[in-house]
């Protein structure tokens, strides 16, 4: 900040309308008072609003805040919590949406965006996301951020025909919702929700069901994790049926699978297991040459890992380890890492404590490389439980190989924050 006061002295120019806010906070002062040409706009303000668009331009106007903010460290944004009614109003909104209309492009005085500027906006984000995958979402989260705020929103504000801005809100609602899991995979929870909501007016706007609903299936995977049961359930009913007339056999299995997930967090096994029953069914119609490409991950690995977290969920171990062992991809990293520590969870809540500690170990190996504060949560819930046989000499030989690597130091962070 010192830095930039120096410049904004130097070149007598005056902070955007990001930093000026931010400089009146800082120094107990007014924009009249610091002699700022406007009147305090209130854009930090409106910053912490967690509310689905209005309007294509009023989403562009927002995440472009967003993403400063972001690259910017922001703090009441970063530790922001979600907002449940926030969900609720989301899913809404975007059921009974009217037809999209697309953002007055032409009419812009940016420069002319092309199909060649969306794909190359593809490609990127499919890169970034295979980073995610390989590395976690602390990883190249920031690097996302900027590319989108750098090189994304001045495309935004372009000029392109309908055609054009559609695929071009479509590619950005993909990214933008690749930055809403690395947000959520970091557990900046409330600004995770906010890139989700963003993504999904986009895909809106792009008029792109398939992938709107995938982003409410997402919101329904952080609500979850966030213990908002009811509300994840609703939103993955909601993703169901918002593309019932556009939706492909995966997309329907993953979206039950997510319900099911929700359902098993309230301890209803009977309705968990028809999720289940019915994600599995959706799955063995599937053909993936009629798939998305970014729905392909969820295969029948994913679907074992979804109904692994359920039965450890309803407290049926024997279904949470038999489902964990045919759960592992062997390609994505993350992914194989939560099953394990899912798998190791089942065998300590069975009773089998020289085998949990065994498949701990296993986690750690693959885990070395995350960065991943979900990751880290896993494992200090793992421990926990453990701790319940702590004078066990195979926990202590636990503590002992695992003393030094990576999570296992950040979980005991998360323990001296969260003992219970």
């Amino acid at each position: 900040m010192k830095r930039r006061i120096a410049s904004w002295e130097n070149s007598h120019s005056q902070p955007d309308d990001f930093y000026g806010p931010l400089l009146c906070e800082a120094l107990g002062l007014t924009a009249v008072e610091l002699g700022l040409s406007y009147a305090g706009s209130g854009q930090n303000a409106q910053l912490l609003e967690t509310r689905y668009p209005p309007s294509p331009d009023a989403a562009i106007a927002t995440v472009d805040q967003l993403w400063r903010a972001d690259l910017h460290g922001y703090e009441p944004l970063l530790l922001s919590e979600p907002s449940e009614p926030a969900w609720s109003d989301a899913s809404l909104r975007w059921l009974v949406a009217p037809e999209p209309v697309p953002s007055a492009g032409p009419g812009r005085s940016g420069s002319r965006v092309g199909l060649a500027d969306v794909a190359m906006v593809k490609s990127t984000s499919d890169t970034f996301a295979m980073l995610d995958d390989r590395f976690g979402g602390e990883h190249a989260r920031q690097s996302v951020i900027q590319y989108l705020s750098r090189d994304v929103a001045p495309l935004l504000s372009g000029q392109y025909t309908e055609a054009v801005g559609r695929a071009l809100f479509s590619t950005v609602a993909e990214t933008t919702l690749l930055a809403a899991w690395m947000s959520y995979d970091a557990c900046h929870h409330g600004l995770a929700q906010r890139y989700f909501l963003q993504a999904l007016r986009f895909a809106q706007d792009g008029n792109d069901r398939r992938l709107a609903g995938s982003i409410l299936s997402a919101m329904s995977h952080q609500a979850t994790f966030l213990g908002h049961y009811t509300q994840a359930a609703t939103l993955a009913r909601a993703a169901r049926m918002g593309i019932s007339g556009v939706a492909t056999p995966t997309l329907m299995a993953q979206f039950h699978a997510m319900e099911a997930r929700a359902l098993a967090r309230t301890g209803d096994k009977r309705a968990c297991e028809l999720a289940l029953a019915e994600a599995a069914r959706f799955l063995n119609r599937r053909n993936s040459g009629d798939e998305p490409e970014w729905i392909t991950y969820f295969d029948e690995a994913e679907l074992a890992a979804e109904a692994a977290h359920c039965f450890r969920d309803v407290s049926n171990a024997r279904q949470a380890v038999e489902h964990a062992e045919h759960a592992m991809s062997g390609s994505h990293v993350r992914s194989d890492f939560f099953v394990t520590m899912v798998l190791a969870d089942a065998h300590l809540r069975a009773g089998d404590v020289d085998e949990a500690c065994r498949v701990t170990l296993d986690a750690l190996d693959l885990g070395e490389q995350l960065r991943s504060a979900r990751c880290v949560r896993y494992l200090a819930d793992f421990r926990r439980g453990l701790a319940a046989h702590a004078g066990s000499p195979v926990v202590r030989e636990l503590g002992e190989q695992a003393a030094g690597l990576r999570l296992w130091e950040a979980s005991e962070g998360e323990l001296a924050k969260n003992p219970r």
